[in-house]
């Protein structure tokens, strides 16, 4: 894997950076993100600047009066990162750090760096690594232009830059795909556990939100779980399921996973494939949302764009406005999104509200059917009770009748009982 680009204490200048066209107010919501971000990947930040530009500059992304005033502020506050919140290309990146005198960060790198500091499992590392490769690759170009031109010019030159590169270039594409195999053999196991779990009939959630909404202390609320849960951002990336015991309902299980954020490196989807299938395959959607957040309804969109775009929109979605706590009671009046539940996963306001609310989501997924056992039959009944709700019981001269709610996968198991 790649080393951390942000050392512990590095004194970083942060950037913003839009488009006329967009809001200025955008711009420095943005930047106040960038800078959780930074701050959680250890960097101290010791300035910050935005630019709106009518369009953007391809040698350098900023205008080149701007450069000139970010030179000054690393030389007078003596720091040696600059993040910008856009991406970069490789040969943007290779100018910036020439015309100012330090190293260059984007978005994209920050966060791949904020994951990789994260990652302690196989699987965490693996896929991290494969994001990173994958965000490399496509910058190379620039970063090797500088020996390219000190190469002789003219038809048929073949200068050794140009096969270093191209070495290099091949030996990232293999590690990608000898990465990709990994995963794969991970997502098959992943997709056994699922099917194991479809063959018993055990319901499914699936806790998906932005990034430090809390989605960590929800599971371990809901299921009794001591799954790590800090307050920062990215702080889960591995999947974790655990059971969860509702009244009124049949044994569930909750599965956390890895948070989103505005402009989710692409690079980063493409890696976690076989986390995301575990959101994929749920039954129900838990959609977490931070009530305390002053930015509370940029996070839903870009949560419901990513859900959108995952193709996951038709699933039935609870939305768990958590750390009610802490946020201002008018924040509840700006919420319009059902159905819904108001929680604290800290004091565990809300949550046996949030347990009736899933047991009725796994009821809505359910059918009432009436079925019939025989007098040499009638012992089934008990393995029904487990797995569906009886509604009503009523005993026969040869047997016994039941009114239960399943849903079509149990249907299927129980189809012979069923009454024509």
């Amino acid at each position: 894997m790649n080393k951390a680009q942000i050392r512990p204490n590095d004194r970083a200048i942060i950037m913003g950076v839009g488009l006329k066209s967009e809001a200025t107010s955008e711009i420095k919501e943005n930047l106040l993100e960038l800078e959780d971000l930074v701050r959680s990947a250890g960097g101290d930040i010791v300035g910050s600047l935005i630019q709106a530009l009518p369009q953007w500059n391809p040698a350098s992304l900023i205008g080149s009066g701007k450069v000139e005033e970010v030179k000054e502020m690393v030389q007078s506050a003596q720091a040696n990162l600059l993040v910008m919140d856009h991406h970069l290309s490789g040969v943007q990146t290779r100018n910036l750090e020439q015309a100012i005198g330090c190293k260059v960060l984007d978005r994209n790198q920050l966060i791949l760096d904020i994951f990789a500091q994260r990652a302690h499992t196989f699987e965490g590392k693996l896929q991290v690594e494969l994001a990173q490769m994958l965000d490399q690759l496509p910058r190379m170009v620039g970063a090797w232009m500088e020996s390219l031109s000190r190469l002789g010019g003219g038809i048929g030159t073949r200068g050794p830059g140009e096969t270093a590169l191209e070495n290099d270039r091949r030996r990232i594409r293999e590690r990608a795909h000898k990465i990709k195999k990994q995963l794969e053999v991970v997502s098959k196991n992943r997709a056994q556990h699922r099917q194991s779990r479809r063959r018993h009939e055990i319901p499914s959630f699936a806790l998906v939100g932005y990034t430090n909404s809390g989605k960590s202390s929800i599971l371990n609320r809901l299921t009794g779980s001591q799954v790590l849960s800090k307050n920062q951002v990215f702080a889960t990336l591995d999947p974790t399921t655990r059971k969860v015991f509702l009244a009124d309902g049949p044994p569930a299980v909750v599965t956390d996973t890895v948070g989103f954020i505005r402009k989710l490196p692409p690079q980063l989807i493409e890696a976690f494939k076989a986390t995301l299938e575990e959101s994929t395959e749920a039954d129900v959607l838990l959609h977490v949302i931070d009530l305390s957040s002053p930015n509370m309804q940029r996070q839903i969109e870009v949560v419901d764009q990513l859900i959108e775009e995952f193709g996951w929109q038709n699933k039935p979605i609870i939305h768990v406005f958590n750390k009610m706590d802490v946020a201002p009671m008018e924040a509840q009046f700006r919420v319009n999104k059902f159905p819904r539940a108001f929680i604290s996963a800290v004091t565990g306001q809300g949550i046996e509200q949030l347990k009736k609310m899933m047991a009725d989501a796994i009821a809505g997924l359910q059918a009432d059917v009436d079925l019939y056992f025989s007098k040499t039959e009638e012992h089934k009944i008990f393995d029904l009770s487990r797995e569906g709700r009886i509604v009503k019981k009523e005993s026969a001269t040869e047997g016994t009748f039941c009114k239960v709610q399943l849903t079509p996968a149990q249907l299927t198991k129980w189809k012979d009982f069923l009454v024509k």
